[in-house]
């Protein structure tokens, strides 16, 4: 899960992490009064998408003009004028895609006088089965960019568990950082505060970007992206309380509450598969063929009749399926009961969109014979390469036909 910048700073805060005064503002006239609540004389209006890019992004309203969704303001009245031009209207970044996305909440943060920014990064690193920092001198930018073009300028560190944070992880940031004295011992601190809130929030990325150094000689966390782990939220009512459904896909906030494990893609073939590694290698053989998946969707071990057809109702929902393939392994999940659900799917939707359906495994023939007796356009598949081929001839027959 993925919270706004603002939250993220008061998650952070509550650590203890250095940050500017700032408020979140809905309304104009919200912007103004936290503008005056705050020391001023320069106020930085900052749009609250869950994207990168926001400060080069561009709104498609022609109202919001070509300044970005990060702005100085230097009065009262230009932190007014740009609360008007930026709320309510589409922004456009790196991250967002052409479509954008809406701005309907923004942050008024006193402005800071900047010597330096730097970047840096906590994640789980799975390889290492530890929380690793990564480190630059080269803040501002896309991390991307700096390990494409200068990897000698990223430096990195893992946490062992069983110590937590040690001094020398502290020197060992600072020295990568190029912080020296009192700068030095701030950026030790700074390591053992996110620690400390990465491991106590469940966090699954923290990225900082800027770390700045201000001109009075501060370190301060002037932008914070914040990612939770899903399966941990349980434990964090407060996080949770946090989310903000309008910047996630009405999708896959459907398929959450089914305990389905969906991600919208921009292709024309919906997938329904069970387990990740076979979901990967459904859409793989799809774009072999010379199509896209619409979506990944996995339908977990133990799927039900009443999951099958939640799962078959969201990727019916999106309007760019053009046609669905089933592949199913029945391993603990039974083949008949993944028929039954794609029966009763397709009559509770009326589908007319072409369906191939390859299943494998427990009860696999008597899968089979319920999809073939259910008087139902279903076409059968032997095995996934069978499958790809078959969906892919069919939604290219459908358009075909449409013209």
């Amino acid at each position: 899960m993925n919270i706004h910048e603002y939250q993220a700073k008061a998650v952070l805060a509550d650590f203890a992490a250095p940050i500017s005064a700032g408020k979140p503002a809905f309304t104009p006239d919200e912007a103004v009064a936290a503008a005056k609540a705050l020391p001023g004389p320069i106020w930085v209006v900052k749009s609250q998408i869950h994207a990168g890019g926001r400060g080069k992004g561009k709104f498609k309203e022609a109202k919001a003009g070509d300044k970005g969704g990060v702005r100085l303001a230097r009065s009262v009245d230009e932190v007014k004028r740009f609360a008007s031009e930026m709320l309510g209207a589409t922004l456009v970044t790196v991250q967002t895609g052409p479509a954008g996305k809406q701005v309907n909440r923004l942050y008024i943060e006193d402005g800071s006088s900047i010597d330096r920014e730097l970047y840096l990064s906590a994640l789980v690193d799975r390889k290492a089965s530890r929380v690793s920092f990564v480190l630059s001198t080269e803040g501002g930018v896309n991390i991307e960019d700096v390990a494409h073009k200068t990897p000698e300028k990223i430096h990195s560190f893992s946490i062992d568990p069983a110590t937590g944070v040690m001094p020398h992880h502290g020197r060992t940031a600072a020295r990568a950082l190029g912080l020296t004295g009192g700068l030095a011992k701030q950026a030790e601190a700074l390591i053992a505060k996110l620690y400390a809130a990465f491991v106590a929030k469940d966090m699954s990325m923290l990225e900082i970007n800027p770390l700045i150094v201000t001109t009075d000689g501060q370190l301060r966390v002037l932008d914070a992206k914040v990612a939770f782990d899903d399966n941990a939220l349980y434990r964090h009512p407060d996080i949770l309380a946090l989310r903000d459904e309008t910047e996630e896909d009405a999708k896959e906030i459907e398929a959450s509450k089914h305990d389905l494990n969906y991600v919208a893609l921009d292709g024309t073939i919906g997938c329904m598969v069970n387990g990740a590694g076979l979901a990967m290698a459904t859409m793989d053989i799809i774009k072999l063929y010379g199509e896209s998946p619409a979506n990944f969707l996995d339908v977990g071990g133990g799927a039900s009749k009443d999951k099958v057809t939640a799962a078959f109702k969201i990727i019916t929902a999106d309007p760019n399926v053009k046609g669905i393939l089933v592949n199913i392994f029945g391993g603990i999940m039974r083949c008949d009961v993944i028929a039954e659900g794609v029966i009763a799917a397709v009559k509770e939707t009326g589908l007319t969109a072409p369906l191939v359906v390859r299943l494998e495994g427990t009860n696999v023939d008597l899968g089979k014979k319920i999809l073939r007796e259910s008087g139902l356009n279903v076409i059968a598949a032997d095995d996934l390469d069978d499958a790809a081929q078959k969906i892919v001839a069919a939604v290219r027959s459908a358009g075909q036909g449409a013209r």
